[in-house]
C-alpha cells in the first residue's frame, strides 16, 4: 500500500469557537445567506450527471464526486465539466457516479462499489464538502488517501482536482470565509500527497482571494447560490484541466492507443 504522508505539524490551528458560533449565526441569520441556501438546494435538485455512450465508443472515462462533479450550477449538464469533456471527445464513453453532498469517504464509496470494473481514465472532483462540513483533518487524509489508492486500481490514468478556495466563494461572510480559506489549503495539501503517492495527477484550482477569478468575477463565474460554478466557472476549471493536466491530449492519445 502506498505510504501516505502525514502533514500534521502544518494543519492551520482552528478558529476560537466563540468566532466559529458567531460566524456560523451570521451565516444562518442572514436573509441572503437563507436565500443562497434554498438557491443551493434547488440547483442540486435539477442537476443531473452527465453521462455518454456513443457507439463504437474509443475510450472509457469514470467520473466521481460531489456536486460539482454532477455539475450542480451549470445550465445544464453538457455544461458541466464532464459535459465539457463529452463535447471536446464525442467518441469517449463517460460513467458518472458523482452524488451531490459527497464527502470524500462517499466517493471511496463511489469507488469500491466498482468491484472489478475498469475504465481507461478516473477525473475525481470533490473536496469542498469536507471543507464546509469540518471534516476533522485525520480522516479527511485518510479518505482522500483511500479514494487515490481505489482509482489506481481502476484506471491507469487517474486526475484529482479538488474544488478551489471554498473561502472565495460569495456564499461565506468573514470570519467564516477565513476558515473555508484554510481548510482548502490543508484539503489541497492532502490531495497533493495522494496524488504523489498514487502515481495520479494533481488539478490546483486553489488561488489566494485576491487572486481568485471566482472572488474578481463574481457574477460571471459563480452560480446564483453563489457557490457553486456557474457555466463560465465550470469552463474555466476545464481550461484548467487542460492546461495543467494536458487532459484532452491525454483522452486522445488513450483513443489512439
Amino acid at each position: 500500500m502506498p505510504h501516505t504522508h502525514t502533514i500534521l505539524h502544518r494543519r492551520p490551528r482552528m478558529l476560537p469557537v466563540i468566532a466559529l458560533i458567531a460566524a456560523l449565526a451570521v451565516l444562518t441569520t442572514s436573509g441572503c445567506a437563507v436565500w443562497r441556501i434554498r438557491q443551493s438546494a434547488e440547483l442540486a435538485r435539477q442537476s443531473e450527471p452527465f453521462e455518454a455512450s456513443p457507439a463504437g465508443a474509443m475510450a472509457s472515462l469514470l467520473v466521481v464526486g460531489d456536486s460539482t462533479a454532477v455539475g450542480t450550477g451549470a445550465s445544464s449538464g453538457a455544461n458541466s465539466v464532464a459535459g465539457l469533456i463529452g463535447q471536446a471527445h464525442p467518441r469517449l464513453k463517460i460513467t458518472n457516479r458523482a452524488k451531490d453532498g459527497a464527502k470524500f469517504a462517499d466517493i471511496a464509496g463511489q469507488l469500491e462499489a466498482l468491484g472489478g470494473e475498469r475504465f481507461d481514465a478516473i477525473l475525481v472532483l470533490g473536496g469542498g464538502n469536507d471543507v464546509i462540513r469540518l471534516t476533522r483533518y485525520e480522516k479527511l487524509e485518510q479518505d482522500i488517501a483511500r479514494s487515490a489508492e481505489l482509482a489506481r486500481t481502476h484506471a491507469n490514468l487517474v486526475v484529482m482536482m479538488p474544488s478551489g478556495n471554498v473561502g472565495s466563494a460569495p456564499f461565506f461572510f468573514a470570519p467564516w470565509s477565513w476558515l473555508m480559506t484554510k481548510r482548502s489549503q490543508v484539503l489541497h495539501g492532502f490531495v497533493r500527497e495522494a496524488a504523489k503517492d498514487n502515481g495520479a495527477l494533481y488539478v490546483n484550482l486553489y488561488k489566494d482571494k485576491a487572486e481568485d477569478p471566482f472572488a474578481q468575477r463574481p457574477d460571471e463565474l459563480n452560480a446564483r447560490d453563489g457557490l457553486h460554478p456557474s457555466d463560465a466557472g465550470y469552463r474555466l476549471w476545464w481550461n484548467e484541466l487542460n492546461q495543467q493536466a494536458d487532459f484532452s491530449n491525454r483522452l486522445a492519445a488513450l483513443r489512439r492507443g
